[in-house]
């Protein structure tokens, strides 16, 4: 469930327990610490609702949401600032899409086309101003992956020691060479695009790896954070 925070709307969601056979087949892969689904460019590891209700909490009334798309497969919800609304995506075949509930109609919309990446956590956030998301879009420069499991190496991959110590941990889904450099950088590659409300859409940054955006406390400022080269061979993206 997800409650507001003056307590008027509880949003129930549901799901399967299991993932069906068709998901648990499908393509997965892991580089830098991720696991994608490089066809949908969503975590292959995502737990996806299927359905969603509204509950007004003080009549104790519980409506169905209307609108939601065929085959449900929701994920990152999240509140508006003013809390009048819920954000989340949509995954099909083709990608995901970001759509949104009005709490007080009850009703779903789909505000974007299915192109959003979602391989490095939520594609979207809210602006303050609650009618404005900044979203993360696949650019249209993007690269074909290279097929690891086809593609003959050029050369070795060579580790240098330099007969230091170094203690440190060691992590799962690390790069092992440049084919895996490609791929994670075509699959994090990102646009932010200024999309409100209403689906109307523009582009704000050009495409870079974007792993944060985080809003000051007024709202005015936006600190972005991004990922860049080299990538390391030791630690996960995020170290």
């Amino acid at each position: 469930v997800r409650i507001d925070n003056e307590g008027k709307f509880l949003v129930m969601l549901f799901r399967n327990n299991y993932k069906t056979l068709g998901e648990l087949s499908e393509n997965e892969m892991r580089l830098a610490g991720l696991r994608i689904n490089p066809k949908t460019n969503i975590g292959s590891r995502v737990r996806f609702f299927n359905n969603m209700k509204i509950k007004d909490i003080k009549n104790n009334k519980t409506f169905e949401v209307q609108g939601l798309p065929e085959n449900p497969k929701l994920a990152n919800f999240q509140w508006s600032p003013d809390q009048t609304k819920m954000a989340f995506t949509h995954t099909n075949e083709n990608g995901v899409a970001l759509w949104i509930i009005d709490l007080m109609t009850k009703k779903a919309n789909k505000i974007t086309k299915y192109n959003l990446n979602a391989n490095m956590g939520a594609p979207f956030q809210w602006l303050k101003d609650s009618k404005t998301l900044i979203t993360k879009v696949i650019p249209t420069s993007r690269k074909e992956l290279i097929n690891t499991a086809s593609t003959i190496p050029a050369g070795p991959t060579i580790s240098v020691n330099d007969g230091k110590k170094a203690q440190n941990r060691t992590y799962q889904d690390l790069l092992k060479n440049k084919y895996d450099e490609h791929n994670f950088e075509q699959l994090a590659l990102a646009e932010l695009h200024m999309t409100d409300v209403s689906g109307n859409n523009k582009l704000w940054k050009k495409a870079d790896i974007y792993r944060g955006i985080s809003f000051s406390p007024d709202g005015t400022y936006v600190l972005v954070t991004t990922v860049q080269k080299p990538f390391s061979y030791l630690v996960p993206y995020y170290k």
